[in-house]
């Protein structure tokens, strides 16, 4: 079955087919699931932070060797290493770099002078008015309903008060998992619509079956936001794991943070003082704690031990809430049909204006 398009100024922008935005969810976002993406028509973004450069290389020419399409990734900008990851982006001809945090002026002049589309994440008005007067070409918008680390503002609020203050095309994110809320979103005034979780929950995902399982068993009220994890508020399946963290005196924290620490240390190749440094970055402005400055350098081992080894008793598991809704696993191909196909039959029956 052909999907039905949608013409938007992000499906020109970036020439996909169809304006849904798969997102780069660390250690979620492989080679598998963007090419798969690409190919249903959407665009499908790698994500990086959780690589080494030689495995992102190696991660570009493979979505390459598998598909034509446009594609894109996502990186931190305040990595130490972020200019040699442009640079990749730039030599691997991608089309798309994604910022998890808001880049520099400089790092988005670079990228643009190389053709490469500029998309930062964002989740605040301010931080959007920002980066569109730096020339990003777009950006992606979360609501506080969205995976992962989030903000308070429900979508619903944040997303017309971003089209309102920026000229650039503006992808919703947060509690998106279908067509209506495609068209919902455009209705918004959004360009398209970007989705973890829904994605994560699919056929292509490589994510292991258990952990599909929690997700699918999830209920809204399974869903919830802690700081427990790095500080910072993240939202997330509730687990054991979780009420443990949230329930563990200092030093407990601090020695399970240790622990991970030297981990993710020892998978990443990063150095102790590279470490700290991440730590403190993340530290800078907010009151945690040093268990908890460990817990932000490390974060990513929590993730892998559930997206990768599926161990969902030793990891956290990044949800946004639409997981309580979501009740299959479809494949890219079939999910994007699915809500194209469904934003045309909602928009068909839409009351027409006398």
């Amino acid at each position: 079955m052909t999907a039905p398009r949608i013409a938007t100024a992000l499906t020109e922008l970036v020439g996909v087919r169809h304006p849904v935005v798969q997102t780069g969810m660390g250690w979620v976002a492989g080679p598998r699931l963007v090419s798969a993406t690409a190919r249903a028509g959407g665009l499908g973004i790698l994500a990086s932070a959780t690589m080494t450069t030689a495995e992102l290389r190696r991660a570009v020419r493979e979505v390459g060797s598998r598909t034509g399409e446009p594609f894109g990734v996502n990186l931190r900008a305040d990595a130490a290493d972020a200019r040699e990851r442009v640079r990749i982006i730039i030599d691997e001809g991608v089309r798309v770099a994604s910022f998890a945090l808001a880049p520099s002026r400089e790092l988005i002049a670079e990228l643009k002078d190389a053709g490469v589309v500029v998309i930062p994440s964002i989740g605040a008005r301010r931080h959007a008015e920002k980066v569109a007067a730096w020339g990003a070409d777009a950006v992606i918008v979360q609501g506080g309903e969205g995976g992962g680390h989030t903000g308070e503002v429900a979508t619903t609020v944040l997303l017309p008060q971003v089209v309102d203050a920026v000229d650039i095309p503006v992808i919703a994110a947060g509690g998106f998992h279908d067509g209506r809320g495609l068209v919902a979103a455009l209705a918004y005034g959004a360009a398209g619509v970007a989705m973890g979780t829904r994605f994560l929950l699919t056929s292509d995902s490589t994510v292991p079956a258990a952990v599909k399982a929690k997700y699918l068993a999830a209920t809204v009220k399974d869903v919830t936001v802690t700081t427990a994890v790095d500080g910072l508020p993240h939202r997330m399946l509730r687990t054991d794991l979780v009420a443990s963290l949230e329930g563990a005196g200092r030093a407990r924290a601090l020695a399970q943070a240790l622990r991970r620490a030297a981990a993710f240390r020892k998978l990443s190749g990063q150095s102790w003082a590279g470490l700290v440094r991440d730590g403190l970055m993340t530290r800078h402005g907010k009151n945690l704690t040093w268990s908890q400055t460990l817990l932000a350098a490390n974060t990513p081992m929590l993730l892998r031990a559930s997206m990768v080894e599926g161990r969902t008793d030793l990891g956290v598991m990044a949800s946004g809430q639409i997981a309580g809704l979501i009740e299959d696993l479809p494949s890219c191909e079939e999910l994007i049909t699915r809500v194209m196909t469904e934003a045309a039959q909602v928009l068909a029956a839409l009351p027409k204006a006398e």
